[in-house]
């Protein structure tokens, strides 16, 4: 039988990731004293899909700024005390097996949100105040108000320094949330960046902000360090970011510093969009075409990795070998199983799981 892709190792600048399988960052609502700070249950939920066969486990969206936390609950790397929580998770994981990453955002017009669980009540926290290029609301949120040419300035400073606290943490990995409508893609998108500024009015200027954060937080976080970002890559809207944007934008962000890129879609506005299997694999396929031949600074072929309801092993392989994706990253299949990777290796007829670099304290589950 041939090695299925999906274990096969991948190299991100100085760092291998034992195989392609991602565990998307998945906000987890858990910091419950509501300071940003990491706890035991942070811990043990990235360990245990470590441990449960993930090449790289990528931490939730990681707040830059308190404002900028998607809602009051959400992770932060604004203030140094936060290192030792991440350096625990980092531990954990790099414990078993895995590479460590996290995610950085701040999340605009969408942050302060009530935090995501059964029945809860939707909206902005009373008292937060929004921050966004436009004063454009999103639909049942507050107002936000339009950001200021320094207060633009000083959120890329805040990107870089979070990336240097993710460093100082341990992660291998730093992945700058430009997608499902948060700050980075509100500048990006035409529906939600009315400026005519230096920052807006034209594709090129509404990239500027994007493009100073990856310059800033790649300086930040050094060279062994591999810098990823995900993009919405269409906003399924009139009007708004398409594929084709995004594929054009890719060029610039490898050539910028990024080393990955993670393409996701939507969530700038409500839209009808197509979800079922592997619905964004297309877009994933499409930024791939638009890097292929292109070299990081890193020294190295950048990576894209899809993402979008990707439940079965035969369909990861599939992607992968179908030459659309580099990596895989499967994230509510992984809420269900925290060792999918186990799963599917034994789903795809593999045996020699120690060879694959899979937990070998599991090794009888193999056997059929």
């Amino acid at each position: 039988m041939i090695a299925p892709r999906i274990l096969e190792p991948l190299t991100l600048r100085s760092l291998t990731a034992r195989n392609r399988l991602w565990l998307p960052p998945m906000c987890m609502y858990s910091a419950t004293a509501q300071d940003g700070a990491v706890t035991d249950w942070h811990v043990l939920h990235y360990a245990t899909r470590a441990a449960g066969g993930f090449g790289t486990v990528v931490v939730e969206a990681t707040a830059v700024t308190p404002e900028g936390r998607l809602s009051v609950n959400d992770l932060g790397l604004w203030d140094d005390a936060q290192v030792a929580g991440h350096a625990r998770i980092v531990e954990a994981v790099h414990s078993q097996g895995a590479l460590a990453g996290v995610q950085i955002g701040h999340g605009g017009r969408k942050a302060g949100t009530a935090p995501m669980r059964p029945g809860a009540k939707e909206g902005t926290v009373p008292g937060w105040e929004l921050l966004a290029p436009s004063p454009l609301a999103f639909p049942d949120l507050a107002q936000p108000r339009e950001l200021g040419t320094g207060e633009i300035d000083a959120l890329v400073e805040s990107f870089a320094a979070a990336g240097r606290r993710a460093v100082a943490a341990g992660y291998d990995l730093v992945e700058i949330h430009g997608a499902h409508g948060y700050l980075v893609h509100q500048f990006l998108s035409p529906l939600s960046n009315a400026r005519t500024d230096a920052w807006g009015g034209s594709p090129e200027a509404r990239r500027r902000f994007a493009l100073e954060v990856v310059e800033a937080v790649r300086e930040a976080v050094g060279p062994r360090t591999a810098l990823g970002i995900r993009l919405s890559a269409t906003d399924w809207l009139d009007g708004g970011l398409t594929g084709e944007d995004t594929a054009e934008l890719a060029g610039l962000l490898v050539a910028a510093g990024v080393d990955v890129l993670h393409i996701s879609s939507g969530a700038l506005l409500p839209a009808q969009i197509p979800v079922g299997a592997g619905y964004q694999v297309h877009l994933a396929a499409q930024v791939k075409a638009a890097v292929e031949g292109m070299t990081t600074p890193g020294g190295s072929a950048p990576a894209v990795v899809a993402v979008g309801l990707i439940t079965s092993g035969a369909q990861a392989e599939q992607i992968l070998r179908s030459g659309q994706a580099d990596a895989v990253a499967a994230g509510r299949a992984a809420l269900r199983d925290p060792y999918l990777p186990v799963r599917w290796a034994h789903e795809l007829g593999v045996d020699g799981w120690q060879d694959a670099g899979l937990p070998v304290q599991y090794w009888r589950g193999a056997y059929r």
